[in-house]
């Protein structure tokens, strides 16, 4: 059993391109049940599929950029963040039942228990999104 007292941390880095979201999912879905965190697993993996897919979107203007990952499990808290070059933030929009996109951050918003932003590392250029989620250890 994995003790969630003890901080857990994994960070990669992925190209910002659509076809990279599959491996993406997989390599989170593996840290968290590598944590034991299977009771949050599907919530964690389609929040972060719809940072990625938003961070490619809108903020990856480079066929050589790239999305920091960041997984941290610390406490009884799980917060995952996404870097990408762009200054821009994220809005929520209203969309209509016939709109074909637009409602990732809602999403997120239904699945997390907070969401925001953060300025890039120091030195660095762009944004952090990130979400997190309340969770117990196993047992």
């Amino acid at each position: 059993m994995i003790s969630l007292r003890r901080s857990r941390l994994f960070q990669l880095a992925v190209p910002a391109h659509p076809s990279c979201a599959a491996r993406l999912r997989r390599t989170v879905a593996a840290h968290l049940a590598r944590w034991e965190l299977s009771a949050v697993l599907d919530d964690v993996v389609l929040a972060t599929d719809e940072l990625f897919a938003n961070a490619v979107r809108h903020a990856s203007t480079d066929p050589a950029d790239t999305i920091g990952v960041v997984l941290e499990c610390s406490g009884q808290e799980l917060r995952v963040t996404l870097a990408d070059p762009s200054p821009v933030l994220p809005l929520p929009r209203v969309v209509g039942s016939e709109s074909e996109s637009g409602r990732g951050l809602s999403i997120i918003a239904a699945l997390a228990d907070d969401w925001g932003t953060d300025p890039p590392e120091p030195g660095g250029v762009g944004k952090r999104v990130w979400f997190s989620l309340a969770v117990r250890e196993p047992g």
